[in-house]
């Protein structure tokens, strides 16, 4: 939890404090007040790291720095940010300086935001990113093999492009590791794709008011128990084949999550209602297993999904998640204090 936070030089806040309150904080202004900011703000404090921006591009416009400084009951929270020949980010809890944030210095956070709604009918990469950044707050070590298989890739992707007459022997060093850090990546998607199938047609069906069949299954060209050894053969086999693609055609990064109601899969079938309130209900198995893992109530974090949402989803969410603290951006205060009746601070943002 936070109770307050301030913004220095961040993004369109020249100094701003906030004092924030342990239910909803209803973050209300007219379009491009700078709402989104702050929830940036509040993100980035909790988790170190921002869902839509490199650093440089968080300090404001013609300065050289920013900072943004959060309380919690227990301890204080400051992110430096500076850019001149090199960009950086340093962070201190308690005045101690950190480089980057560990898994086990951050807090959990939760983002839902409009582009979620197109988890299930938008490209795969969202599906992915949704995985792997829930498993990364949920594992200490899932970070790391995220960035080192993101680093393989692209030198292996970097040395397909240089079309040296044989590269048999140069690649198999990078297929090895490929493969390694792949079916680790993949092993986890499963374990928390068969978590969320023990849960999920419950809470769908709770929230569509009957009974439904819901299936989730990890689409892969890959067997999860035997992903090293199979990947390891197929990049093998199409060495000739990914020089003429000029890129790695198989691994994880080309997996898929796929989402089916009574044997129908959602991206061929769903209507607009039965895929939102899908979405809905993973979000909140977000939040609940993010909650189990960790050992702590997540912030949740809402940017605009309130006016996404019909009356029936907005009902829903807010019986959902009313016990954790809450960030909520709107241009319509009302539409939310309707949900919020107790435990809620209006924050009123203007140009």
């Amino acid at each position: 939890m936070l109770t307050t936070i301030r913004l220095q030089q961040f993004r369109s806040y020249d100094d701003a404090s906030f004092e924030l309150n342990e239910g909803v904080n209803i973050i209300v202004g007219a379009n491009a007040s700078g709402k989104t900011n702050l929830l940036e703000a509040v993100l980035l404090i909790a988790r170190g790291s921002s869902y839509r921006a490199d650093t440089a591009e968080l300090i404001q416009f013609g300065n050289s720095w920013a900072r943004l400084d959060a309380d919690t009951p227990t301890h204080h929270r400051t992110i430096k940010m500076k850019t001149n020949d090199i960009t950086t980010r340093t962070f201190e809890i308690d005045e101690q300086q950190l480089s980057r944030l560990h898994p086990s210095k951050t807090l959990p956070v939760v983002l839902f935001e409009p582009n979620h709604l197109l988890l299930l009918s938008g490209s795969p990469e969202l599906r992915r990113s949704f995985l792997d950044d829930l498993i990364e707050q949920t594992n200490a070590r899932f970070g790391a093999t995220r960035r080192h298989y993101k680093r393989v890739l692209a030198q292996r992707n970097a040395l397909l492009k240089k079309h040296p007459h044989d590269l048999s022997e140069q690649l198999f060093v990078w297929n090895v590791r490929l493969s390694e850090l792949g079916g680790q990546i993949a092993r986890e998607r499963q374990a928390l794709i068969e978590r969320f199938a023990e849960r999920l047609p419950a809470l769908y069906s709770s929230l569509a008011g009957q009974a439904h069949s819901v299936s989730l299954t990890y689409v892969s060209r890959f067997a999860p128990e035997h992903y090293e050894t199979q990947l390891l053969h197929k990049l093998e086999a199409s060495t000739e084949l990914d020089i003429l693609r000029g890129f790695t055609a198989y691994g994880p990064h080309r997996d898929d999550l796929e989402v089916a109601i009574d044997g129908h899969p959602v991206q061929e079938a769903a209507s607009r209602g039965e895929t939102r309130t899908l979405v809905l209900a993973l979000k909140i198995l977000e939040l609940q297993l993010l909650e189990q893992a960790r050992g702590e109530k997540p912030l949740l974090l809402l940017d605009d999904v309130f006016s996404e949402l019909d009356g029936k989803r907005r009902q829903a969410l807010t019986q959902y998640v009313n016990t954790y603290q809450t960030f909520i951006t709107t241009t319509d205060a009302d539409l939310v204090l309707h949900h919020f009746s107790e435990k809620n601070t209006v924050i009123p943002i203007s140009r």
